[in-house]
């Protein structure tokens, strides 16, 4: 399987699903992903923000621009 090949799957496999967004300012976004574009872009649903592991807001829905993203990670999102 070709790395393009592996990074569609991937996209698939997590779109509708739980997911944490790090930025290279060191936030990281929480939240459901719907939608992923070839740049990073990154639409998020029920997004929350949180900086040094606090959390500071709470979004309805988040568009991240691509440049920003350091990495996407699968989770479970925590409800308190």
């Amino acid at each position: 399987m070709s790395r393009k090949e592996a990074l569609s799957q991937f996209i698939n496999q997590i779109h509708g699903r739980a997911v944490v967004v790090k930025l290279n300012s060191g936030v990281d976004y929480r939240g459901v992903l719907a939608c992923l574009d070839g740049y990073m872009n990154i639409a998020l649903d029920q997004t929350e923000e949180y900086q040094n592991g606090q959390l500071k807001n709470k979004y309805g829905d988040a568009f991240i621009r691509g440049n920003n993203v350091l990495y996407i990670s699968t989770s479970k999102l925590v409800k308190k």
